[in-house]
């Protein structure tokens, strides 16, 4: 087939080289010139496991192609695939601003195109999206919906880090539309990935899902850090305590995020766990469990904060220095260079702003690569991070006074530490553990 991918971010840039891999001819649309470079000359633009090689052999092939102009995207192509950003106000409320102008744009095109063409949204909406993307297209197009053009709700279930496996073994496959022929395309596109079901679903539920996995998957994050703090107070080993609660795979369902650590952060927890809590507010329900979570993950960051100040008293009391902090990881994930939301580059700011001298080891981490939402962050919050960050990881090593460990790169449980230098490990490093100055966070 061939098909169109709007916005080449972590869903996008996925999808094309996942797709490609499929046999299909695709083509990228962004408005950012270095992503579009990027695609044209074969490269990702992201970091993520494997997804370099695909980029790269779809490209080679001849199946892989980027561009600005979206009339060229969608009049040589059958699909359009939308995974623009969604990204949320202060106020928990979606901002549409993209996704709404590419619907505007795919109806300018659809209006100059013959042949049925279906727009598939992979971005995380808000119920109604759907509707309001169709009746877009209709306006700006003339065309009538299910019989010219289609609109189908096909969520994402992609971990950052591993989205290349998720992608091509997904554990379900979500499809809602109006329109029959559009359902049997996408069974098509979809049936070669894995014996995993292809839910059919009403459109509210496709828009819906999303948003309750992510605000359930911030849940479980912070519930496993919460039983690690009781269950380190009271002596007892709270990953002994968690792996027997994963066992139980019938009502606990899965243990991905059930093992006390670091806050929760990324693209996608944070801002979903607001959109479902502002959604609720809006229908005058409740949710107190839902309007907890965040304030327990702040207090999660404010708890690291804390152990570096009271390390920092008892050396004050002896006349020692003030502490030098090495930070090894600033991504929110091992293996990913996505900084948005990261909790650590909170506590580093945090850190900072109280004089503490910080360097920062994370091989994923370039000051050259810096794009997009991922360059905001660092311009916002550490706008000296040219100065923290390090090349060499045993020069952070041997430098700090204290080490924080904030993701679980391979390189750390390695990690050349002077026996007695205090350890916060925020993601459980066993290598590390027993070590004198260890000390995990909630275990």
């Amino acid at each position: 087939m061939k098909i169109s991918i709007f916005g080449l971010g972590y869903v996008g840039c996925v999808g094309i080289g996942c797709l490609s891999k499929q046999g299909h001819h695709m083509v990228g649309v962004d408005v950012s010139d270095v992503k579009v470079d990027l695609i044209n000359q074969g490269k990702p633009t992201i970091v993520e496991k494997d997804i370099d090689q695909l980029i790269s052999e779809g490209h080679q092939a001849g199946r892989i192609r980027a561009t600005h102009d979206y009339m060229d995207a969608v009049t040589n192509t059958d699909i359009s695939f939308l995974c623009v950003g969604t990204p949320s106000s202060d106020n928990g409320h979606l901002d549409l601003t993209y996704i709404l102008q590419t619907a505007h744009q795919i109806g300018q095109a659809l209006k100059e195109k013959n042949g049925f063409h279906i727009v598939v949204i992979r971005s995380t909406v808000f119920p109604g999206t759907n509707a309001k993307m169709t009746e877009i297209i209709e306006q700006e197009s003339g065309k009538k919906h299910d019989v010219d053009f289609a609109v189908v709700s096909n969520p994402e279930f992609l971990r950052e880090g591993t989205a290349v496996q998720d992608y091509l073994n997904p554990p379900l496959t979500v499809l809602g539309s109006s329109c029959p022929k559009a359902i049997e395309v996408m069974r098509s596109l979809y049936q070669d990935l894995t014996d995993a079901p292809i839910e059919v679903v009403e459109i509210g539920v496709a828009e819906m899902i999303k948003y309750v996995n992510n605000s359930y998957h911030a849940l479980k994050v912070v519930f496993a850090n919460e039983v690690g703090n009781i269950c380190k107070q009271l002596g007892i080993d709270s990953h002994e305590v968690m792996r027997i609660f994963c066992m139980d795979k019938q009502l606990n369902i899965s243990p991905y995020y059930f093992r006390p650590g670091f806050a929760y952060g990324g693209s996608c927890l944070p801002k979903d766990l607001k959109g479902l809590k502002t959604l609720a507010h809006d229908l005058y329900l409740e949710t107190p469990v839902l309007n907890a979570i965040e304030h327990s993950n702040e207090l999660h960051i404010l708890q690291v904060i804390r152990q570096i100040e009271h390390l920092e008293n008892h050396r004050a009391v002896q006349g020692l220095p003030k502490m030098r902090i090495g930070v090894l990881g600033l991504s929110f994930k091992a293996g990913t260079d996505d900084m948005r939301n990261s909790p650590i580059v909170n506590v580093i700011e945090s850190l900072h702003g109280k004089g503490y001298d910080v360097r920062i080891y994370d091989k994923n981490v370039s000051l050259s690569r810096l794009i997009g939402r991922n360059k905001s962050v660092i311009a916002s919050k550490l706008p000296h991070l040219n100065e923290m960050l390090q090349e060499d990881l045993t020069a952070v090593t041997d430098w700090a006074d204290c080490i924080i460990i904030a993701n679980k790169d391979d390189a750390f449980r390695q990690a050349r530490i002077a026996i007695g230098t205090p350890i916060i490990d925020l993601v459980r490093i066993k290598e590390l553990e027993g070590q004198e100055g260890y000390n995990g966070l909630c275990w």
